[in-house]
């Protein structure tokens, strides 16, 4: 089944929509959104599946995608945090941010990211083609281990970068 993604300006105004692969391949930019969740001073982190598309095998946050058009962007972060690790819980939005970065397998992604927030102290029961691995972080240590390890995410380590987390 084919996905697509929002495409959207500089803005993050609406301006088509375009079929997920083909995107990534050729750079456009499109909506996205990233769900962190925090339990005290730990975050949650998953290591994305070795079957992933691209960055597979790295650490990221606890989940993240494109809203399918006509998806609120609530919506989605909620199916996706469910989809790839089994939770439901509360979220809010706070921030948006954008990057642009080759993330291999020639695929770029050029998102306009919103990050989704929540607190979260349950079960996790990833599902294996997305997460091979999780764990519950100390903040601290993983803001001083992402300057230096070349085991996350691209996107991740731009969070943190700009003190988004």
């Amino acid at each position: 089944m084919e996905e697509y993604v929002v495409l959207v300006d500089a803005h993050d105004r609406q301006i088509g929509v375009g079929e997920k692969m083909a995107s990534h391949r050729e750079g456009l930019r499109h909506r996205a959104f990233s769900v962190i969740l925090l339990n005290g001073s730990n975050i949650l982190l998953q290591r994305r599946s070795r079957k992933k598309y691209h960055s597979a095998g790295l650490w990221a946050n606890a989940a993240c995608g494109h809203p399918r058009p006509d998806e609120s962007l609530p919506a989605a972060a909620h199916r996706r945090l469910a989809e790839e690790m089994g939770i439901r819980c509360d979220l809010t939005w706070r921030a948006v941010t954008h990057y642009e970065a080759n993330v291999g397998g020639e695929m770029i992604e050029n998102e306009i990211v919103h990050l989704f927030f929540g607190n979260y102290t349950g079960p996790v029961n990833p599902d294996p083609d997305e997460a091979d691995d999780w764990g519950w972080y100390r903040l601290e240590s993983i803001r001083q281990h992402i300057r230096s390890a070349n085991c996350y995410s691209y996107w991740l380590r731009e969070y943190f970068r700009q003190r988004l987390i």
